[in-house]
């Protein structure tokens, strides 16, 4: 008979708690670092920033694997919650894994954009394929691509994540007033994300700017809390 294994849960809150840590920091540190002037989420002049990236082989190459770092990370602490979580709701645990692995894969298009421009900024084949309007225009295709991935992405993880904090609240496993902001945060972008598409008077910097940092809060806290103080005792 092989011997059982078990998951000490503390521990692993705090591996998963570290690693959403991780991830906003590096997201942080590669937005102010790397990004600045090429990354169409953090800037909605499409030909300033397909401009721009003509310029940037290299910072955009590190784009693209600061990306596959970053879903690494994502992948880790998707799992950790659900290892977590899922004694509390076996089927919502599992569908909001598989929806944040898949949230994880598709922002994985925008690295793969971010390549694609790297190769059309440096390579010359491409200054004898096609003029520097055309080479423009390529460009912020891509740049379009990442947009789309990007923020598909951050709907589903979004939903993902609201299935998480639900459960964290169902299971008080960490303080409700985290979880309970964390569900309302995460249906909050989802919801604003999807709504501005079609209404324009919802798509301005200032309520962009609040959906944003709440989820930001809402993670930070979920993040140090699991790391520090891990969860509490599981019955």
């Amino acid at each position: 008979m092989q011997p059982t294994v078990t998951i000490d849960p503390v521990r692993l809150a705090r591996y998963t708690g570290w690693s959403l840590i991780a991830s906003i920091v590096l997201g942080i540190l590669v937005s102010v670092f790397f990004l600045t002037g090429i990354d169409i989420n953090l800037n909605a002049d499409v030909e300033g920033t397909a401009r721009n990236m003509l310029d940037a082989e290299i910072r955009l190459r590190a784009k693209a694997y600061f990306s596959i770092l970053s879903f690494g990370l994502a992948i880790f602490s998707t799992l950790g919650l659900f290892l977590l979580l899922t004694t509390y709701g076996r089927l919502l645990a599992a569908w909001s894994a598989l929806l944040g692995i898949a949230a994880s894969i598709v922002i994985l298009l925008g690295a793969v954009a971010a390549m694609i421009a790297a190769e059309i900024a440096g390579d010359a084949a491409y200054r004898t394929l096609a003029d520097e309007p055309l080479r423009l225009l390529l460009v912020g295709l891509q740049a379009s691509t990442d947009y789309t991935s990007f923020h598909l992405a951050l709907v589903m993880g979004s939903i993902a994540n609201a299935g998480f904090f639900f459960l964290f609240v169902k299971s008080n496993l960490i303080p409700k007033i985290i979880a309970g902001f964390g569900l309302f945060a995460s249906l909050l972008v989802a919801f604003m994300i999807v709504a501005r598409d079609f209404i324009p008077a919802l798509a301005n910097n200032t309520l962009s700017i609040s959906f944003i940092l709440a989820n930001l809060i809402a993670m930070i806290s979920t993040g140090l809390y699991l790391s520090i103080k891990g969860v509490r005792t599981i019955v």
